[in-house]
């Protein structure tokens, strides 16, 4: 029953999605994009940078006056959004743990900053904490629950998620539409989910606030990428890049569509290139090795495994990177065995699908197909819609001898070929 109940899931998403890897038309213009990757200033950046040194001033002159530590942490966070620098993030976690502490952790506002530095590291318990006591505090106490639904939704706790979206319903709030959406897409609901975002970016402009209005473009992006909206999702992102240039995530995610969809490996490397210049943030080594293996370069592959295992050594990034770690780790037969161990610590601190889809991921790798199976049938099937963990599972059913399952499985995913990538036409194609 469990896999049956897994395809009636997967179809919701698989029938949404009409790329087909064999006919794709030209959706990208490099002329479209081309000014965003020769941007020899970075104008957001040099902005963020002087509202920090002007804030750093105004606390070396005025020590006492704690919240300039949260304009610092404002400005250091933002530095991180645009370059990936994880050093700025750690700082604003410095300087919004001073503020807390001059404030004996009883300031809503500064335990919802800090909890949302948290977020960014993914030290989701943590954040917790001290969103439960911002709730306690209750200033602003809106505030504090839309957070509390975006941790809970991080950690799997849906009976809560559901819980405070009903005290907080109003479809007229962008707050509240954007986590609607975001509920809908973990549940599989991509058309309503698309929706409620495209309803929360009409707020977001009637407010004209640039901010918010770059935000939603990339998030629907992804979301019409996700449902096959290729050209859509293409759109969104040039609106976002219009919006702000310096935007890597929306560079990122045309450099995906034409290594994913138009299969112009060579053109996607030149944007990932460019993006590099102003974000050092360790994943888009990872995606690059990705390109350099589909293109069978595969000296060039592990060379930027390797930038990127040098790249998260960082002890910095904490749980940042440990979905990839695992994946990567996975595949490597020096490192299967710590893959397990990390997927472990994943669940211990974020007990999702997802991170048990990992676990068992893990297990089949190392061989344990049995372990796998049990993990899958327990925590993964029928609990999760992404396709990564889709396949991850289509391949543990077979190694178990359940055939028919993988296959019907195998089916369905030739339709998230975009979603997954190019790379794993082959691998699907073998279930």
């Amino acid at each position: 029953m469990k896999y049956f109940q897994l395809i009636l899931l997967f179809v919701t998403i698989s029938t949404t999605i009409s790329c087909n890897t064999s006919k794709t038309k030209q959706i990208t213009n490099s002329q479209d994009y081309q000014a965003y990757l020769n941007i020899e200033e970075n104008t957001s950046l040099n902005l963020v940078q002087k509202d920090l040194e002007f804030w750093t001033d105004k606390i070396n002159s005025t020590p006492n006056q704690y919240p300039y530590y949260s304009k610092m942490a404002s400005a250091n966070s933002q530095i991180f959004k645009l370059t990936g620098d994880i050093d700025q993030l750690k700082k604003a976690e410095e300087h919004l743990t001073i503020a807390n502490a001059k404030t004996n952790f009883n300031n809503a506002g500064y335990l919802r900053a800090l909890a949302r530095n948290y977020i960014s590291q993914h030290r989701f318990k943590q954040a917790l904490d001290l969103l439960i006591k911002a709730e306690q505090n209750g200033e602003h106490l809106n505030r504090t629950q839309f957070m509390l639904v975006d941790v809970y939704l991080e950690l799997g706790e849906m009976d809560k998620v559901e819980s405070y979206l009903s005290k907080l319903k109003n479809f007229n709030d962008f707050d509240y539409l954007i986590r609607l959406s975001k509920y809908n897409d973990h549940l599989g609901n991509l058309d309503n989910a698309i929706l409620y975002l495209e309803n929360a970016l009409e707020i977001a402009e009637n407010s004209n606030n640039q901010n918010l209005i770059q935000w939603n473009y990339t998030n629907l992006a992804d979301y019409y990428g996700h449902a096959g909206r290729i050209e859509d999702s293409y759109n969104a992102y040039l609106k976002a890049l219009a919006i702000n240039p310096n935007n890597s995530y929306a560079k990122k995610g045309i450099a995906w569509i034409v290594y994913s969809y138009e299969r112009n490996p060579e053109e996607a490397l030149n944007i990932l290139d460019a993006i590099s210049k102003e974000n050092t943030s360790p994943d888009y080594f990872l995606l690059k090795s990705e390109i350099a293996g589909f293109m069978g370069n595969i000296v060039e592959k592990e060379k930027l495994e390797q930038h990127y295992l040098s790249s998260v050594a960082n002890e910095k990034y904490g749980a940042m990177y440990a979905k990839y770690n695992v994946l990567l780790f996975a595949d490597k037969a020096d490192k299967k065995l710590e893959a397990i161990n990390v997927a472990k610590q994943e669940v211990m601190e974020r007990p999702t699908a997802q991170s048990y889809d990992l676990l068992a991921w893990s297990y089949y790798k190392n061989g344990n197909v049995e372990k796998a199976l049990e993990i899958s049938n327990e925590y993964v099937i029928g609990k999760t819609f992404e396709p990564e963990a889709l396949l991850h599972t289509a391949y543990i059913l077979k190694a178990n001898g359940n055939k028919t399952e993988a296959k019907k499985i195998k089916e369905e995913l030739l339709g998230a070929i975009y979603e997954l990538g190019p790379a794993s036409e082959s691998e699907i194609k073998n279930i």
